[in-house]
């Protein structure tokens, strides 16, 4: 799918587990690995997943019937994602995920790396591939819902962009196979990416700069219908901090500068007291660096789903 098309989005503002996906000049997509993002049980769990999940639906385009598919272009270590989706009656009906080689074989039934990464993280493909297929099936369109398995925090993050990826076809419609050029390098540009929505006033604008293939800006945001930022709403930001002890002065601009730094939205810490935000910014940013890998420019307009409260 094109990213030159309008395409849409799950809320996210509901958000709550989000993840991380391809980075820097290629994407992390396809690496396994454990990171200060992991906790000591074998998944995390959404705070926000009942909460989304029981709400109304108040803003977002539906999925439309079909199968929708996605898959990498390079692979990252011998192997690379392929991904589907399948929409019956404007819900996710059944999903397949994996790693395969070259040969078309399974990262699940490669007992080296399962002994390897098992050894090192206490989780491997075996285990972790069947449990965010069987928490994509479990929790549909809220893709925020979907748990991180800890111990394979990178391919969790992978998976929840690609899923978000899948989700944002199927609004659109468009059956066309996603191409993630994961292992290309990122194309010098702007790339930039809306939100439709507002949600309590507000919508995300995103947009990254890529100079000499690196992330040299990024510009995260969000805004008012007068597209003034929430940065410079004191009565939020007051009212923030005193519940969380951080408000959108602080960790906007804390989360830009993280992404400039790392130069991959995996890396990017979640700034405690403002989760939901944070990881809305590395579901994003991993969009934008995907289509930065890609080298399209054109404007990715988020449908985001919203949920009355």
């Amino acid at each position: 799918m094109k990213l030159s098309k309008t395409i849409t989005s799950i809320s996210l503002v509901a958000m709550s587990a989000m993840v991380l996906a391809a980075c820097g000049n290629s994407s992390s997509s396809s690496k396994d690995s454990s990171s200060s993002k992991t906790s000591s049980s074998k998944v995390e769990k959404s705070s926000s997943s009942k909460a989304a999940t029981t709400q109304k639906q108040v803003a977002g385009g539906a999925l439309k019937d079909g199968t929708y598919k996605l898959a990498e272009t390079g692979y990252d270590h011998g192997y690379k994602v392929e991904m589907s989706m399948t929409v019956k009656d404007g819900k996710i009906s059944s999903t397949t995920y994996d790693y395969v080689d070259k040969n078309g074989k399974s990262k699940t039934k490669d007992a080296d790396y399962e002994k390897n990464m098992k050894s090192k993280t206490g989780v491997g493909p075996a285990e972790y591939i069947p449990e965010l297929n069987k928490s994509f099936q479990k929790n549909g369109a809220n893709v925020a819902a979907i748990d991180v398995v800890s111990g394979a925090t990178d391919s969790s993050a992978a998976f929840k962009n690609y899923a978000q990826q899948l989700v944002q076809a199927a609004q659109a419609g468009d059956t066309k196979t996603i191409d993630i050029k994961n292992t290309d390098k990122m194309k010098d540009g702007t790339y930039t990416l809306e939100e439709k929505n507002y949600s309590h006033g507000y919508r995300v604008v995103f947009t990254m700069t890529v100079k000499d293939g690196k992330i040299s800006k990024s510009g995260y945001d969000y805004v008012d219908k007068n597209g003034k930022s929430k940065t410079k709403d004191a009565n939020y930001e007051k009212s923030m901090k005193a519940k969380t002890g951080v408000g959108p002065a602080e960790y906007i601009p804390k989360l830009n500068d993280a992404l400039v730094k790392k130069q991959n939205a995996a890396q990017v810490d979640v700034v405690s007291g403002a989760t939901e935000s944070s990881q809305t910014f590395v579901l994003y940013a991993d969009q934008l660096i995907n289509a930065a890998q890609a080298g399209n420019t054109n404007k990715i307009v988020v449908d985001n789903i919203v949920y009355g409260e």
